[in-house]
């Protein structure tokens, strides 16, 4: 113990010179700060960066040793660069894409719309988040929502963008790079999903059935007890509702709401153990209008990076660096790109927290292309 007691305190004295010679670094780093600014030089500079852990590298007496060193000197130059960034941004030299605060929004008379047909999930999410005085249409497919939102024929939109079970809805993410549109607001929903058919419809006769291809993923294991029956997705739960009511064919069913059943007078033939329980999806609120609430707690961005090692590592270094919680992340491979990818971040925070401010800085200057999808 004597032995071990002496090897801790010669590590404590090292560990003391250690936090004194990163203290007399960051200093320089302000200085460094200081000559950037007056000459508008980039914080960033990738070569001089590798130039240097190339050789800080080359200096230890291992191959291990010479990975630490590294690794330890790329934190260093990362921590370096945030502090370079919060000068910078207190210097008013940086800037984040532009959103604008408001008290709350109004949704009184305003047109919203959503995809699929009365009863559809969208549409009670819709039902749940605007008061009653709001004017509801509906369309076939999500990006004529967009679309609508973007040429000011709606106010807001409702579209699905993850669930609990299945995951994330990936073409709205697709969508959200295309339309300049920005995320308001949120609506959970809970997801129960029911097998119905005309009144009268039998299991044993059932051949086909219809819905979305997420709710056909959430019912999966429910399904895989019927092998005789095939499975033919289509554009929303309610439209599969909708087509077997229309079709009169006692061979067909639907997987959709219980709103859904009773809106097209459809039988509900089962509902227990048809998906997970606790299954839920989460509707974003768009609109055509880069505005967020002063009390808003959520933010969404995106921004492309090349495939190289450590890229991601380096920008999600800056929430952790500033204590922003990551609650979601997605990967989007870049069309006619290889090997790059495009990334969907949401965490917690406000685009008036310093500490948001001071992350967007640094991941603006390390990435292509950052955009702030909404804070709300």
């Amino acid at each position: 113990m004597d032995e071990l007691r002496k090897l801790r305190d010669e590590i404590d004295v090292t560990d003391q010179e250690i936090v004194r010679l990163f203290e007399k670094r960051m200093r320089l780093v302000e200085d460094v700060a200081q000559y950037k600014i007056r000459t508008g030089k980039k914080v960033l500079d990738p070569g001089r960066e590798a130039e240097k852990l190339q050789t800080l590298g080359a200096r230890a007496s291992s191959d291990f040793n010479r990975t630490g060193v590294q690794e330890v000197f790329r934190q260093m130059m990362a921590i370096s660069r945030k502090r370079q960034y919060q000068l910078l941004l207190e210097k008013g030299l940086q800037s984040i894409p532009s959103y604008t605060q408001c008290e709350s929004f109004d949704y009184t008379g305003a047109k919203v719309v959503f995809q699929g047909v009365e009863g559809a999930y969208s549409f009670a999410a819709m039902k749940a988040f605007f008061d009653p005085s709001i004017k509801s249409t509906h369309v076939a497919t999500w990006r004529e929502a967009f679309e609508m939102v973007v040429d000011g024929r709606a106010d807001y939109a409702v579209l699905p963008i993850e669930n609990s079970t299945a995951g994330s809805v990936s073409d709205i993410y697709d969508l959200m790079i295309n339309y300049p549109v920005s995320i308001i607001g949120e609506q959970i929903i809970p997801i129960d999903h029911v097998l119905m058919g005309l009144p009268g419809t039998v299991l044993s006769g059932i051949r086909k059935v219809y819905s979305h291809p997420q709710a056909l993923a959430q019912c999966r294991k429910y399904l895989e007890q019927h092998p005789e029956w095939k499975t033919e997705p289509l554009l929303n739960t309610a439209i599969a509702a909708k087509k077997v009511a229309e079709d009169r064919d006692f061979t067909q069913a639907a997987i959709a709401s219980r709103t859904a059943a009773k809106y097209f007078g459809l039988e509900i033939l089962a509902s227990e153990g048809l998906s997970e329980q606790h299954n839920q999806t989460r509707f974003i609120i768009i609109s055509g209008t880069n505005c967020y609430r002063k009390d808003a707690k959520h933010i969404s961005i995106c921004f492309e990076l090349p495939h190289k090692i450590g890229t991601l590592y380096n920008i999600l270094s800056h929430f952790i660096f500033n204590d922003l919680n990551m609650t979601h992340i997605e990967s989007r491979p870049i069309p006619d790109r290889g090997w790059e990818y495009r990334f969907f971040v949401d965490f917690d925070g406000n685009l008036g927290d310093s500490g948001v401010q001071n992350a967007l800085t640094g991941i603006q200057a390390e990435t292509a292309d950052l955009r702030v999808l909404g804070n709300y």
